[in-house]
């Protein structure tokens, strides 16, 4: 029977940065992988294109992690944003600096981030299964010795010093992150924060998004109202779908309103289509606007203020004959106008699944694991690292972030523990 110092469950990105990381102190490591492939979601990621990280300082990092992110002072200490990319750097992968910090492969092409980071593990002497799936962690006198997989249909028991569970969350299941490690947490006595999804498209009320299905809007303010009180507000861009509201300002946004409606509040969202303009700025340029082209029709002197396929919608809610003249448009309409304008509203009443959430919410609680290693308090030599820990993040390459920081930590504190202990 093969003995390991460290089992690492999953080749996703932590686990990729967990597996060489405690090979490179020289720990037998063994990768253990469900799907035939390593890194699927990692594929899938920024749009195929792979948000790697970001350039941004560890104080702007914390702003954007949840509900804990100071969790990870001493992970990012150990490994961070520069660190990542001199090491994909040494596999001979460029990378580039986008708007907001985002760092990005040159090439645009997530599948150079994989074959980078696997051509690093390979230089390594790492022994990775595909297709096995781990179903049961062995701990014996509260501490880890080892973990029974299944390999095309056998049953096998692999014994190791130390294992860390890197099997991402429950979003985007196809690519192999289907809760796995919940279980096997929740096994071996850890509790498990409510597992929701996050960075997740939201379903509105009624079908006025539906109507404007495809349509993207940049450089608009949506504002979370909770129960009529305002809560959070996001600048950037959005889209319509059919089901409801989408896209980068959306999706940040997401996290705060499906903890609020698994609360049952009554969540409104409120679209500000001009928020560079106050009130009184946005009634002078309306009232100028109509003035210089009164004999225009309505409908079309509203395709100089927005979108033209918002324009017919709009005219539906606000009760508008757009085939009137500009002229003939009355003061109270021009006011409901420019209120409709500064606050668009949709109802949100649900959330799309993990399908189609780009991380999960929840997981095992920070509370639960040393900061310091990523090793589990209830169980020694357990470790975790990913999205499997109760930390989510905004977009912007903060997530994989975490998952390199933690996975690095965890391979090398598992790996240490061979070191301690020859």
């Amino acid at each position: 029977m093969d003995k390991y110092d460290v089992i690492v469950i999953g080749a996703g990105a932590s686990g990729l940065i967990a597996a060489g990381g405690a090979s490179q102190l020289g720990a037998k490591v063994l990768l253990i992988e469900k799907m035939e492939r390593a890194g699927r979601k990692l594929l899938i990621t920024g749009k195929g294109r792979c948000n790697i990280t970001n350039d941004a300082s560890y104080s702007e990092f914390f702003k954007h992690i949840y509900p804990h992110g100071r969790f990870l002072k001493h992970a990012f200490s150990v490994f961070f944003t520069h660190d990542i990319v001199d090491l994909l750097a040494s596999q001979g992968l460029k990378t580039t600096v986008e708007r907001g910090g985002r760092i990005f492969p040159e090439s645009n092409q997530s599948a150079d981030v994989v074959n980078a980071l696997l051509k690093w593990l390979h230089k390594h002497p790492v022994d990775i299964r595909l297709g096995g799936r781990v179903q049961k962690l062995i701990v014996r006198n509260a501490a880890i010795s080892g973990v029974e997989m299944v390999l095309n249909g056998k049953k096998e028991e692999i014994t190791a010093n130390c294992v860390i569970i890197c099997t991402g969350g429950s979003s985007y299941p196809a690519t192999g992150s289907s809760g796995d490690g919940y279980a096997l947490a929740k096994s071996a006595g850890h509790t498990i924060e409510t597992v929701r999804p996050a960075l997740v498209p939201l379903e509105t009320e009624g079908t006025l998004a539906a109507r404007l299905q495809g349509l993207s809007l940049k450089n608009v303010n949506a504002v979370i109202w909770v129960n009529g009180k305002k809560q959070k507000e996001e600048f950037g861009e959005m889209l319509f779908t059919h089901f409801g509201l989408s896209g980068p300002i959306i999706l940040t946004l997401s996290r705060f309103v499906v903890d609020e409606l698994q609360k049952t509040n009554r969540v409104e969202l409120s679209i500000d289509l001009k928020p560079a303009l106050d009130d009184q700025k946005l009634d002078a340029r309306l009232l100028r606007d109509l003035k210089e082209h009164g004999k225009k029709q309505i409908e079309n002197i509203f395709k100089s203020w927005l979108p033209g396929k918002l324009v017919p919608a709009f005219l539906d809610v606000l009760k508008i004959d757009g085939s009137r003249e500009g002229h003939q448009m009355t003061t109270a309409e021009r006011k409901k106008t420019r209120l409709l304008m500064k606050d668009f509203r949709f109802r949100a009443t649900g959330y799309r699944s993990f399908k189609e959430a780009i991380i999960t919410a929840g997981g095992v609680p920070t509370d639960e694991i040393d900061s310091k290693t990523m090793e589990s308090k209830l169980v020694k030599n357990l470790y975790f690292a990913g999205e499997v820990i109760d930390l989510d993040a905004d977009t912007g390459g903060y997530n994989l972030q975490i998952a390199f920081s933690t996975g690095w930590l965890a391979g090398q504190s598992a790996a240490g523990k061979k070191t301690k202990n020859p």
